[in-house]
Order: C-alpha cells, then sequence, then structure tokens
C-alpha cells in the first residue's frame, strides 16, 4: 500500500458562518483537501481557492523528467451561443479524491509518469478562470502528453464533480446541472464550456 497524506485546512479568516451549518463535504472551510502520495509522487486537491499551476508543476518535477505537461481548463465566456456568467462546481469530496486517486495511480503505472498532480476547483468559477489543473511529468513527452489528456477525460468522466453553468441575463438560482461529460438526448457525447 503507498504511504498517504491527506490534510484539511484550518478555516479561512473570511469564511462565512452560514456555511457552519453545511455538510462537511460542502463546507469551504474545510478545503483545500489535499491527498499525496510521496512514493508514486502523486498530488491531489479539491479548492475553493484559485488553483496555482506552478504549484502543480513544482509538485511533479524530477530529474528524470525530460517532459512536464501543464493542463489548464478554463470557463469560456460562451457555450451554445449563450453569455456565460460562471460556473458552479460541487463535489462528494472524500469520494472524488479516491477517484482521482485511482485515476492518478492507473496513470503513473499504464504511462511510465514520475509524478502527477490533479486539482480542481470547487464553487464559483469565473469566465477566465481555471476549474481544473492537470500536471505530468515522464521521460519523454510522448508519454507525458498522451497521459496529461487521458487524464483529463478520465477525471471527466469518473471524479464525483458536477457543474452549474450560469448565463448572463438568467434570475439568481436558475442554470443548468450537468455532469462533468455531458451528452445531448441522443446519447452523444458534447462538451461543456470549459476543458
Amino acid at each position: 500500500m503507498p504511504n498517504l497524506t491527506s490534510t484539511i485546512a484550518n478555516p479561512p479568516p473570511e469564511a462565512d458562518p452560514a456555511s457552519e451549518s453545511l455538510p462537511a463535504h460542502l463546507n469551504p472551510a474545510n478545503y483545500p483537501q489535499t491527498r499525496h502520495l510521496p512514493d508514486s509522487n502523486i498530488y491531489l486537491e479539491l479548492t475553493y481557492g484559485p488553483l496555482n499551476p506552478s504549484k502543480h508543476l513544482a509538485h511533479i518535477r524530477s530529474p528524470r523528467a525530460g517532459a512536464n505537461v501543464l493542463f489548464l481548463g478554463t470557463t469560456r465566456s460562451t457555450f451554445d451561443n449563450r453569455p456565460v456568467a460562471r460556473l458552479t462546481y460541487t463535489s462528494y469530496a472524500p469520494l472524488a479524491l479516491r477517484t482521482l486517486e485511482k485515476i492518478a495511480l492507473d496513470a503513473v503505472a499504464k504511462h511510465g509518469l514520475l509524478g502527477i498532480s490533479i486539482a480542481h476547483r470547487l464553487g464559483e468559477v469565473a469566465v477566465e478562470e481555471e476549474s481544473i489543473a492537470i500536471a505530468v511529468s515522464a521521460g519523454h513527452r510522448g508519454a507525458a502528453w498522451k497521459a496529461g489528456e487521458e487524464v483529463l477525460e478520465e477525471c471527466k468522466a469518473k471524479a464525483e464533480i458536477w457543474k452549474r453553468e450560469e448565463f448572463e441575463g438568467e434570475r439568481e438560482g436558475e442554470g443548468e446541472w450537468r455532469a462533468n461529460r455531458d451528452t445531448d438526448a441522443g446519447g452523444n457525447i458534447v462538451r461543456g464550456n470549459e476543458r
């Protein structure tokens, strides 16, 4: 069994007192939630704060790596010809972190990765802000490029993270909840307005 450490940060000073009545997995005061598997050089994070690309690249650096690949999924300004106001993400963190861990371990085994970092934002993510950061390192670029894309698709298909799309001109509380991997009425996969 790999060495594993998990942390829950102290509540931020500006935490909303109303959030104290929320279930622990929805309470922003209980984030970021991180998981580190040092034996596999895996870093996982769910956070309500902005993502820091430099931090995720630093997690995966290795003197044996000839390739470090970083993917940032950002919120676009339009979806289906509708102006987007923001995305809002929610998750059941304990289960989502387990799923992200399995995705990362599978990618390390399949592609011989030297490091992997997966971070996902929760809460509101405005246009031009990042909702996901995936960083991978490998001995060669082919493995790193392929692994990065596969990890993204696995996260979208399997991680217990849901998004709500809110559009300009809608009343408060309107919007559409979607899984990270959406399908149309015919069952065909359609892309969301990010990633």
